[in-house]
């Protein structure tokens, strides 16, 4: 799933409020029975690569994911308002699909978008396959 912040603005060029979002759509309340398997925050857009949950739904999850951001990030950044863009888009994986494949791309948005030379330079991303990465991020 990709959402952009609303205007395209930057939002998530600001440390401190940035780590506050990214720890928040780590809560198990955000993603519920859905497991988040990776995850890229980019300046003005965010990138999640979901295996979605019995009895979830992909608008739901981005819903959760959305709103538990911007509280999150409006408040660590002592502001109110939107933070992302109503729309979002979704891109299902079939079975024959790589999801790791599908992972290693999103991650290295940071990468691709000339922000940093390696994946391991940019501070908030995380795929389930790393390990504990959450330390460095937040």
């Amino acid at each position: 799933m990709t959402a952009t912040t609303l205007a395209r603005q930057s939002f998530f060029s600001e440390l401190a409020p940035t780590c506050a979002a990214a720890r928040r759509h780590l809560a198990p309340d955000v993603c519920r029975d859905s497991r988040l398997l990776a995850w890229v925050l980019m300046p003005d857009h965010g990138h999640w690569l979901v295996q979605v949950g019995d009895g979830d739904h992909l608008a739901s999850i981005m819903n959760r994911i959305k709103s538990a951001t911007a509280r999150a990030y409006n408040e660590e950044a002592r502001r109110t308002g939107a933070l992302w863009a109503r729309a979002y888009h979704e891109r299902l994986l079939r079975g024959g699909d790589d999801v790791r494949a599908a992972a290693r791309y999103l991650v290295a948005n940071p990468v691709r978008a000339g922000l940093v030379e390696r994946v391991g330079d940019y501070p908030f991303w995380d795929a389930v396959w790393i390990g504990d990465r959450n330390s460095r991020v937040v």
